[in-house]
């Protein structure tokens, strides 16, 4: 069988070869004039042979057939290398690329460096999205473009023309060069350092409370602003390679946000340092990661960054535990604390010193909720339960994590009722012990009334805590008015001179005493003031009434009772002379009495 159905004609064959060398001399001659033009403007502009001039600057006609003509050349370079790899053609080519890409190496590393302030990090982060430069580039001849979106769309071109043509990694280096040191020169200006846990731990407080603080201002605009602008600019100039982007923002950040990121860890593993006085600092650099966490996230999601967001989150792990460790310390130092009771009865200095920090501590009752979600009273009390579980009442009522912050608060505070309870066990006068009890409580009260902690406690447990001062009131005026207040009750037995004797010795002698006690709440004082009056001088005035002809055994008006009455209790007053104020009615006004 001569032939077949799957043959050809020897002259189709040759037909076919024809067209097939046609085909290949027509693009080799197209390759060839690609060479032939893309030599011409390379070597124009060959820094070998010519001063330096930005191209881009110069003129951004000429860039653009730059930037064509390597892409052509290429080509031209993947064309002869099928055909053979030792052509002239293909080293003439190489050789011209080798030219070309010197000479992108200059104009990307001339472009980066001399748009360091138009490619700030602010004005970078600024422009949201990478549609939004590219916007602006297309609308070029409409309308003036920023400098800062003009030096990206270059920087973007340059890039895709060496990545296009092998060279990413030469762009890459320069790129990294520039920017990584912007980013180190960033930080240094903003105070972050290398601070290690030993160098932390020398660190005198004032010193240590001012790298706190420079650091909460440098890690809101290191993520905000800086690295969030980097990331912007990397995955714009590298868009053609997301891999290659990637690994640039991963090269130029990742040392730099992971030493942010060790000052707050290292700060919360120097537990030789921790005290309650530093809490508020690690709740500050807590809130402050746990608000940027988001954004973290979203700027270091590479899988490459892992360790920045690790680092991250391990420095929020520890700043937790040494918020609780701190917080425990402070519930020590409430019940270790041996100070004595005021000699006056007023507010004691340990329940000036808690509230303030209550009082600063609800005002990070977010952070607290995260913190303290998993805590339960522990801790051994001869209290019933209902006295210092959590209110129900309050702000957090039904929120599991709110309700923790509730509960701690209000344990804390029971810890100091119970301590101020056994400092007013030692006062040798049990009149001058509950008044130091209702001078105690009802400061509690107040400052929690008039700060975010009455919000969190709730209505009901400041009504509680309001009848219970209240009470210690009642108690103490009974303790320490007994005798003038029993003097005036009526009694056969006991003759008239008699009752008045007794009634001026009882109010004397309280008197004489308690001129040196103070009561520091104004409106506390008056209600006070009002309530002995309704007790002591109402009911004088009807024995006062009806005897007071007799100047043998009267001795005062009710009105001077009513005007020493409004003379105690003044802090200013007790505080005169050492608190030794040793003023009676007898010895100071007893010529008013008609």
């Amino acid at each position: 069988m001569k032939g077949s159905l799957f043959s050809r004609p020897a002259s189709s064959l040759d037909s076919s070869n024809n067209s097939t060398i046609q085909h290949q001399t027509f693009c080799e001659t197209m390759m060839e004039e690609n060479i032939d033009l893309a030599e011409e403007i390379i070597k124009k502009w060959d820094l070998d042979s010519t001063k330096f001039i930005s191209l881009f600057e110069h003129d951004r006609n000429e860039a653009k057939r730059f930037l064509e003509s390597v892409g052509d050349l290429q080509k031209a370079m993947l064309f002869y290398m099928k055909l053979s790899t030792k052509s002239e053609k293909l080293i003439r080519a190489q050789n011209l690329m080798k030219i070309a890409i010197k000479r992108l190496e200059k104009e990307f590393s001339t472009i980066l460096s001399a748009n360091r302030k138009n490619l700030d990090s602010e004005s970078v982060s600024n422009r949201s999205t990478r549609e939004s430069i590219s916007d602006s580039e297309e609308d070029e001849g409409m309308s003036t473009p920023h400098a800062s979106d003009v030096a990206m769309a270059d920087l973007k071109s340059i890039a895709d023309s060496m990545i296009g043509s092998g060279y990413a990694r030469e762009c890459l280096d320069i790129y990294k060069i520039v920017r990584k040191s912007i980013i180190d020169e960033t930080l240094y200006y903003l105070h972050v350092e290398n601070s290690s846990i030993s160098l932390i731990q020398k660190m005198g407080w004032e010193v240590l409370g001012h790298k706190i603080k420079n650091w909460l201002h440098a890690v809101k605009v290191a993520i905000k602003t800086l690295f969030c602008g980097e990331r912007i600019l990397c995955d714009f100039v590298f868009s053609s390679s997301q891999k290659i982007g990637e690994s640039c923002f991963t090269e130029i950040s990742r040392d730099a946000a992971v030493n942010l990121f060790s000052f707050p860890h290292n700060f919360a593993k120097s537990k030789k340092i921790l005290s309650p006085e530093k809490m508020f600092s690690g709740l500050d650099m807590y809130e402050a990661i746990s608000d940027l966490l988001p954004e973290i996230e979203s700027i270091f999601g590479h899988e490459s960054l892992s360790v920045v967001r690790s680092e991250a989150v391990a420095a929020l792990l520890k700043l937790a535990e040494a918020v609780r460790l701190m917080l425990n310390q402070f519930e020590a130092a409430i019940e270790s604390d041996s100070s004595s009771a005021t000699g006056n009865g007023g507010v004691h200095p340990l329940s000036r010193y808690v509230m303030n920090f209550l009082i600063v501590l609800g005002d990070y009752s977010g952070a607290i909720s995260d913190i303290l979600k998993d805590w339960t009273v522990t801790a051994q009390t001869p209290l019933p339960v209902s006295y210092f579980s959590s209110p129900t009442s309050g702000a957090g009522a039904g929120d599991p994590s709110s309700e923790a912050v509730t509960a701690r608060l209000a344990w804390l505070i029971l810890v100091l009722i119970c301590k101020l309870d056994s400092k007013a066990v030692k006062y040798e006068d049990v009149a001058l012990s509950y008044l130091f009890l209702a001078n105690n409580l009802n400061y509690v009260v107040s400052k929690i009334r008039t700060s975010t902690l009455g919000i969190l406690m709730g209505p009901d447990w400041l009504w509680k805590h309001d009848a219970k001062v209240k009470i210690y009131i009642s108690k103490y005026e009974r303790m320490g008015w007994s005798e003038a207040m029993t003097s005036l009750l009526d009694n056969p037995t006991v003759e008239i001179s008699e009752r008045f004797r007794r009634f001026y010795a009882g109010f004397e002698e309280s008197y004489k005493k308690q001129s040196k006690w103070v009561i520091s709440d104004p409106k506390l004082r008056d209600e006070v003031k009002i309530s002995l009056s309704k007790k002591i001088v109402g009911s004088y005035r009807e024995l006062y009434e009806k005897n007071r002809g007799n100047y043998k055994i009267v001795r005062y008006a009710p009105e001077d009772l009513d005007n020493y009455l409004s003379d105690m209790f003044f802090a200013a007053k007790a505080a005169t002379s050492g608190t030794t104020h040793e003023a009676s009615p007898e010895s100071s006004t007893s010529s008013r009495a008609r």
